[in-house]
């Protein structure tokens, strides 16, 4: 097999640690022999937990004399929660070390292979680079830049609306597409609500996936005003919440989620609404890497027009509701004129039982 073959496989297995591994990355390894046999095989299962090298390593044993290691990242060079890589790899006696990519982290950063290069090892990177990249999006944009990568979710039929025009709005979308959002929600580190959202869908926000071992997602209300009680599925003990809130809000309001058990973050309100940029940042100080967006129309069209929005995925069904009163994916006052829309860029779409789910990244070239 190639240098290629075996990343793809420790890129496989890196997927493994989806919605666990956070705020660490997902990452793969693979221990090749130098007769070419696969002698070990790891992936990162959460923070605190080996990392995927030393798993890998740890399966192959004393085999891994003159073999050769693949991963998926960059090797750790420090001592966090667990000790650094590349002192296994070492005393290991890899001989070559075959990343897909260098870790961003600026602790790290290139200073992992310069170890293991001044140990004899011989280091090859830059295979499925951009693969490992994507895979790794969340991750690599809050070492960056401190802020979180926030997807918009949304459903709705195939003329657009999200709801009837009396409100309804349960179920647009099928099965399959409902529990492909609950992928989502278990890649999630936050999910944001809206006070309309939660007032009309009363939503949990939790994950339901078979399978799933991850910590619930932090559960994020925007209501600028005070009008969600303190007496809905968004308050239960099931996950954390936090109320992202303004002073516009009675204190009593305040209080009352507070006493629910609820984190209230007051902030200066911006217009009426909640500042998001604010919002997105605070977030990432929190570690919260994967940020999923589920509010209604008009906390998407504040989310977009501020610019917090990294991708934007829609299960679009097939169905047709009408009604001039009926709302739509995106609310508020909308882009003028047609030269201001914001673009995107598709990037996948497959269809889900019934429904179309389309995925496409925001341009930032506005």
């Amino acid at each position: 097999m190639s240098d290629q073959a075996y990343i793809e496989r420790a890129i496989a297995l890196a997927e493994r640690g989806r919605g666990t591994v956070s705020p660490n990355p997902m990452v793969g390894a693979v221990v090749v022999s130098a007769d070419g046999r696969v002698i070990g095989e790891g992936w990162h299962e959460g923070p605190g937990r080996p990392h995927a090298e030393v798993v890998a390593l740890a399966e192959a044993g004393d085999a891994a004399r003159d073999a050769t290691l693949y991963t998926s990242l960059e090797p750790c060079n420090h001592t966090g929660r667990t000790p650094p890589c590349t002192g296994a790899i070492v005393a290991a006696g890899i001989s070559r070390v075959v990343a897909a990519m260098r870790d961003p982290n600026p602790i790290v950063d290139g200073a992992g292979f310069r170890e293991l290069l001044a140990n004899g090892i011989e280091v090859r990177d830059g295979i499925l680079a951009e693969e490992v990249a994507r895979q790794n999006e969340a991750f690599v944009k809050h070492v960056r830049t401190g802020l979180p990568f926030v997807v918009w979710k949304m459903a709705a039929s195939v003329d657009g609306k999200v709801a009837a025009r009396d409100g309804s709005s349960r179920w647009i979308t099928g099965e399959a597409a409902r529990a492909d959002v609950h992928r989502l929600r278990a890649w999630s580190d936050a999910i944001v609500v809206g006070a309309g959202t939660a007032l009309v869908d009363d939503p949990s926000l939790t994950v339901r996936e078979p399978g799933y071992r991850g910590r619930p997602p932090l559960r994020v209300l925007v209501d600028a005003r005070g009008r969600v009680p303190a007496t809905g599925d968004l308050f239960d003990d099931t996950a954390p919440t936090l109320v992202a809130t303004t002073a516009l809000a009675p204190e009593e309001r305040r209080a009352e989620w507070a006493t629910a058990g609820a984190e209230v973050v007051v902030y200066e309100p911006e217009g009426q609404g909640v500042p998001l940029w604010e919002l997105v940042r605070d977030l990432g100080k929190r570690d919260v890497q994967g940020l999923l967006l589920e509010g209604g129309p008009t906390l998407a069209f504040s989310a977009v027009e501020e610019g917090v929005v990294d991708r934007v995925i829609v299960y679009l069904a097939p169905k047709l509701i009408g009604g001039v009163e009926a709302p739509t994916v995106l609310g508020g006052r909308g882009f003028a004129p047609i030269s201001s829309a914001v673009r995107l860029r598709v990037r996948a779409f497959d269809l889900i039982g019934e429904d179309l789910r389309v995925e496409a990244d925001v341009h930032r070239d506005r």
